[in-house]
């Protein structure tokens, strides 16, 4: 962390460092914290969506806080190499972000919920870059799996952009991607799993560096006219 990376230019296919046909590590199985697997099998019904915001340690705990959270792991994700090292994605000739999977049940929680904390801890205007941090391992995005989450990026995005705007701040530089190949599309995938000292690295290591925190924006979920109740059917209530 603490800088690393620094390109700010996505590295082409051909540019991009050639990988290995395998892993050159192996990841533990089970969640640090909530002593779940870390990649499967999980209960029946459960999704996952992907997400990129910055330094994937702090990322991680955000979402390993949040109620209807299954599992969580840290990755590389959007890149071409195969089975990277994170020294190579440093480079930024990996083509990867440092992305979190987040493994939830929709009957506890929702994309756009778990989206509110995504937009509301980092900052999605700087492309390339979080603080200190810049490369393009860095980058924001959001990688979906179902419709239901492609539905819940873009509307997150244009409410969070209004109020971004309403503040005087920038344009949403966030990528919004399938995760899977779509129509001939290439999608973001696959997801590999970074090195075990980086999995639930800040419960492992709780004063470690996080770049991430509340960026003082509110994104509104759930809010739509009033000719389109019910309204909010998504938000849980406000705490006594």
């Amino acid at each position: 962390m603490f800088g690393l990376g620094r390109r700010t230019q996505m590295v082409s296919a051909a540019e991009a460092l050639p990988g290995r046909p395998r892993p050159a590590f192996t990841v533990p199985e089970t969640h640090e914290v909530l002593g779940t697997p870390l990649a499967g099998p999980w209960p029946a019904g459960t999704e996952v969506m992907y997400v990129a915001m910055g330094c994937f340690w702090g990322a991680e705990r955000i979402f390993w806080r949040q109620p209807g959270v299954v599992s969580t792991a840290v990755g590389y994700l959007g890149g071409y190499t195969p089975h990277p090292t994170y020294e190579e994605v440093c480079t930024g000739l990996t083509g990867h972000t440092e992305a979190v999977q987040v493994a939830y049940d929709p009957a506890q929680t929702s994309p756009e919920l778990l989206l509110k904390a995504f937009w509301e801890n980092h900052d999605p205007t700087t492309p390339n870059r979080q603080g200190n941090d810049v490369g393009t391992q860095y980058r924001s995005g959001i990688y979906v799996t179902t419709p239901a989450q492609q539905e819940a990026a873009e509307a997150t995005r244009a409410a969070f952009q209004q109020v971004l705007t309403d503040h005087g701040y920038g344009t949403i530089s966030t990528e919004i991607r399938p995760f899977a190949d779509v129509d001939g599309e290439r999608g973001a995938g696959p997801f590999y799993y970074a090195e075990g000292y980086h999995q639930q690295y800040l419960h492992k290591n709780p004063n470690g560096y996080c770049n991430h925190g509340p960026n003082g924006m509110t994104c509104p979920v759930g809010l739509v006219r009033q000719d389109q109740l019910p309204a909010q059917v998504d938000v849980a209530p406000p705490a006594d």
